[in-house]
Formats: C-alpha cells, sequence, structure tokens
C-alpha cells in the first residue's frame, strides 16, 4: 500500500480519487530511495507507473520544507511533447489537495505566457529540452535553487540529440540538487556519459528488464509481399479482428499520412499524428482518440512513448519497428494496467532480418498470423542462415592458411577482350604510308 511508503496524507488523498491502491514494483524500489536524498538511475519499461515513482517522492518532500523565495524548486524533462503533456497532466491530479503549482513547457505553444508563467515561480516545472533551454538562455528560467532534477527516457532524449540541451540545463540548475534519471535501458551508448555529468554517486534500479516485460500481449507477424499488400493485410486485419482503439505505426510521416487517407478511405474513423502538425492539431488528435471519436490512430515513433491510454487493445506494425528498443515501446501501448492486448507487425521481405534481429532482442520468437484469403505470394525465406536471417549469395574470398585472402583471378578465357579504338586517319595529308601485300 502507498501509506506504507511515508506519503503526505494529500498525496494518499490524491491517490485514492484516481482509484490507485497498490504501488507496482518500480514504485516500491525507487520511492524509499528517492526519499533518502540520493541520485539515482532506474531502468524501467514504459507503462511500469514511473511517472508516480518520482514524482511522488518528490513532491513528498516539497511539501515537508520550505523552499527558496525564488526559481522553481523541481524540473522534470521529458523528451517528447506527448510524454510531457502526461506527465503534467499526472502532476496536477497529485497536487489537487496541496499548495504545489506545477507548469507545462513545451514547443508550439504561446512564448509570451509561458515567459510570464515562469515569473510565478511554479515549484514544478515540466518540459521538453529544446523549449525550456530557450527559457534558460534567455533568462526566463530561474534553476539556481533547483532541488530535484528529473530525466525522464533518458534513452529517447539521447535518441533525438538532446544530449547538449540536457548537459545545458544541468548546468544552469543547482549542483546541489537531486537528480533522477529514468530510462527503458541503461546499457545504451551516452547513458553512462549523460550519467556521469548530472548525477552524483547514484544509486541503480533495475525493475526486470525491459526486454522481459509484455507478458500479457501476443505477437504476431503476418508476411507481406509490398505496400499495397500491406495495405489490403491491414484493412483485412481491421474488419475481422474485435478490438476497441488500435494505433498503427509507420516509419515515416509520408507513410502516417498515406495510411491515414487509406483507412478513411475504407470508412474507419481514423486520424494521424507525427512531428509536422502544430501543437493544436496534436492535442485535438490525442484528445479526439482518447475519448473514442476517434478509433484508430495512424502514428510514427513521436507517439510510441508518452501516450497513456488504458484502452488500446491492437497495435500494428505497418512498418516493422527501426529496433528492438522502438519495437518494445511501440507494442507497450497496448496490454497495460493488466489487460491483454494484441501487436501484429507487417514482414516485406526487406524486413525479415530486421524482425529476426528484434527476436533476438527480445529473446522470444514471435508467432506466424495468416489473415484469411490474403495470402501473398512471398512465403518467407527459402534459405536461412543458423541465426535465421537470409542467407547471403556473395561468396566471401577464400584465406589460405597464412591468412591472406586469395583474390579471384578471371581466367583469359573468361575474361573480357578489350576492344581497341579504331585508329582515325589524321587529316593533314601526313597519314603513314601502308605496305603493299
Amino acid at each position: 500500500m502507498f501509506s506504507d511508503l511515508n506519503l503526505n496524507n494529500r498525496l494518499i488523498r490524491s491517490l485514492d480519487d484516481q482509484n490507485i491502491k497498490t504501488p507496482t514494483p518500480v514504485q516500491l524500489q525507487a520511492i524509499p530511495q528517492a526519499h533518502q536524498s540520493k541520485d539515482l538511475m532506474v531502468s524501467a519499461a514504459t507503462g511500469t507507473g514511473k511517472t508516480l515513482a518520482f514524482l511522488l517522492p518528490i513532491m513528498n518532500q516539497l511539501l515537508d520544507k520550505k523552499g527558496a523565495k525564488e526559481g522553481s524548486r523541481c524540473l522534470v524533462l521529458a523528451p517528447t511533447r506527448e510524454l510531457a503533456k502526461q506527465i503534467f497532466k499526472t502532476c496536477q491530479g497529485l497536487s489537487r489537495y496541496t499548495h504545489l503549482k506545477c507548469a507545462l513547457f513545451v514547443g508550439g505553444e504561446d512564448y509570451k505566457f509561458q515567459k510570464a508563467l515562469l515569473r510565478k515561480d511554479p515549484e514544478i516545472v515540466i518540459a521538453t529540452p529544446g523549449r525550456i533551454l530557450e527559457h534558460v538562455e534567455k533568462g526566463n528560467a530561474l534553476f539556481s535553487h533547483l532541488e530535484y532534477l528529473v530525466l525522464d527516457e533518458a534513452d529517447r532524449m539521447l535518441e533525438m540529440g538532446f544530449y547538449d540541451d540536457v548537459m545545458a540545463i544541468a548546468e544552469s540548475c543547482s549542483a546541489e540538487r537531486q537528480t533522477l534519471l529514468f530510462s527503458a535501458t541503461l546499457d545504451r551508448r551516452g547513458i553512462t556519459e549523460l550519467a556521469k555529468g548530472v548525477l552524483n554517486n547514484p544509486e541503480t534500479i533495475k525493475v526486470d528488464s525491459h526486454r522481459q516485460q509484455h507478458e500479457n500481449i501476443t505477437q504476431q507477424i503476418v508476411l507481406a509481399d509490398d505496400y499495397d499488400h500491406k495495405k489490403n493485410l491491414l484493412n483485412g486485419l481491421l474488419s475481422t479482428q474485435e478490438f476497441t482503439k488500435a494505433l498503427v505505426f509507420t516509419n515515416t510521416k509520408i507513410d502516417s499520412n498515406r495510411v491515414r487517407g487509406f483507412l478513411r478511405g475504407k470508412k474507419y474513423r481514423a486520424s494521424s499524428i507525427n512531428s509536422d502538425m502544430t501543437q493544436e492539431e496534436r492535442t485535438t488528435t490525442m484528445r479526439s482518440f482518447s475519448t473514442g471519436s476517434t478509433q484508430i490512430l495512424v502514428a510514427t515513433d513521436v507517439a510510441s512513448r508518452g501516450l497513456d491510454i488504458n484502452d488500446i487493445d491492437l497495435v500494428i506494425n505497418f512498418d516493422m519497428a527501426r529496433n528492438g528498443d522502438d519495437y518494445i515501446h511501440r507494442i507497450g501501448r497496448t496490454g497495460r494496467v493488466n489487460n491483454k492486448g494484441l501487436a501484429v507487425s507487417f514482414i516485406c521481405p526487406n524486413e525479415w532480418n530486421l524482425m529476426i534481429a528484434i527476436e533476438r532482442y527480445i529473446n522470444s520468437k514471435i508467432e506466424k498470423r495468416v489473415i484469411s484469403g490474403l495470402l501473398g505470394k512471398w512465403k518467407g525465406p527459402k534459405k536461412t542462415k543458423t541465426s535465421g536471417k537470409l542467407s547471403s549469395k556473395v561468396k566471401r574470398n577464400k584465406i589460405d592458411a597464412t591468412g591472406t585472402k586469395k583474390s579471384k583471378t578471371k581466367s583469359k578465357s573468361k575474361a573480357k577482350a578489350k576492344t581497341s579504338k579504331p585508329k582515325i586517319a589524321p587529316l593533314d595529308g601526313f597519314a603513314p604510308i601502308k605496305k603493299k601485300k
């Protein structure tokens, strides 16, 4: 129970209002450690309750002690606007019975309004790195007395190229702060370097490998011939599979709009979300999907993190994810809060090796599925390596006993005959004299 974690009664009351009764494993491990003012590096998958794992202990301590007379006391950095908005919403719910004020700062929103909001010194600032750094550089944000810095989904921030921004923001914060870093994995390149720059002797918490999450999600693949075949498979799957909400992933913004248009042509209530949309458009789209006005959302990986909609019961990878982490975060949008979920990936011949690599990464075999009446011409690879990947058609150069490569020389019989260029007689009247035969 949360009452066993030494939390303020006002926070317990807000949790009760939201019917949140039992702490998750990451909350049980992180909250007591955070109460001891230790810097933390926490590995936890999306959907495991990590937002409460850092907000609850921080808000508890903010309520227990007074802060400085000026400046914000806590800064939470998130890689995407959607995730920042979700954290802000959670923070608002928790602060219902407290005096703590939280504020959101993301790109696409009115800059002058945000500047005025910072003058009020909200206790908790939730932001994306790019926008809050802009305020820091222009002197709008004051973090010299900051008590807590949170880096949520740090691995994703590194993927999106925010390393320099995060380091610059951290340098503007009080050196006496407590820093909490949350990431789906702590093994990714750059996480160690980032941790050395912003954390001080951190404790490490690993809550079940993120590769072993999603036991309540059925994972399937469907073989596809090409792009057009994928569209037919998508229509066939959606028309036969029962679902409340479906999330369809593509790898490009162009394809997200194309697939949305295709689905609307088939009379589905579909919308799309990608990084080209304005903040107002993104907000409207997400609200429509959350309320059920839209049943299908087509998205790029910008939506794979930060979505907290519990009734998504079908995830479709129209394009296979580019790596194992993205695949895990995509399918993690379903099967949340102990609900069952289904994740289906369409695999073209050029995506086979990628699928095999992802299977190895998650240490699990993905079952094959056939959609009735839509079996393609491609039935899978005829020859594979022991790893399961396609066998290479390119022959490697043989290596002799000395370890040197033997270059294959073309035999004279097989060598292509070089055609000599025809000699053109000079036009000056001094051509060579031809011998008589």
